[in-house]
């Protein structure tokens, strides 16, 4: 059975094209605007969105927030004009799992949807008991930290990479096997991802002085809590 793709474009000709190269791979379902895409997601399973940035009635940095609210696995490939740096981080902020830049190749655009849906089905568990992490708690199984009576929402990779880090507390981990491990793969883009995904751990965590995540230069990473 064909892997059901969100596809959100409101340019005519480019979402034709793209549309056309796709069908013959997956099954796709086209929307014009943010809106409809999002009611198409609240009642439809898919496995992947691609997302146009500038979409009418709700851009798709709004969309992706939205589908994030209801869906923190499915993985979501943003497509857009914007090439700033700021726009790329606030993109995979939103929990997106890639910024493609048009104009994009088929080629480049089918392997990387691939790569996640392959990844989406080996993404190791990251199911186990709540555990506390100096004077926070994570719970796996929500993908949430808790700060009291605070709740942060994180991503199925955040969460990931997460219990990869508390599972390794104050050991070096390589970077290639961090990447491997979360996305199968080392590749240079991932490897941005987890970066922007790492940050993101490093602001939660900031107000307990006891936690840290350092950065080994040309090695990887180290999760320093007690």
């Amino acid at each position: 059975m064909k892997k059901k793709l969100l596809y959100a474009e409101d340019d005519s000709t480019l979402a034709f094209l793209t549309a056309d190269n796709l069908e013959q791979h997956y099954d796709v379902v086209h929307f014009t605007n943010g809106a409809d895409a999002l009611e198409a997601f609240k009642t439809m399973h898919f496995d992947l969105c691609i997302l146009d940035v500038m979409l009418p009635q709700m851009d798709g940095f709004e969309l992706a927030e939205e589908i994030r609210k209801r869906d923190v696995e499915v993985p979501i490939i943003f497509l857009s004009a914007k090439t700033l740096k700021e726009d790329r981080i606030k993109g995979l902020k939103l929990g997106a799992d890639d910024y493609v830049v048009k104009p994009y190749s088929m080629e480049e655009l089918i392997l990387k949807i691939e790569v996640f849906l392959q990844r989406s089905q080996k993404l190791p568990s990251v199911k186990s008991t709540v555990c506390s992490i100096g004077s926070f708690t994570f719970d796996p199984d929500n993908y949430a930290v808790f700060k009291g009576d605070e709740k942060i929402q994180l991503t199925e990779r955040e969460a990931a990479l997460l219990k990869l880090f508390i599972d390794n507390k104050n050991t070096i981990l390589k970077r290639e096997k961090m990447l491997t491990a979360l996305w199968g793969t080392d590749d240079y883009f991932m490897g941005r991802s987890m970066d922007v995904f790492i940050s993101r751990l490093r602001k939660i965590f900031r107000e307990d002085e006891s936690i840290r995540i350092e950065n080994i230069p040309r090695i990887g990473f180290k999760l320093v809590a007690p």
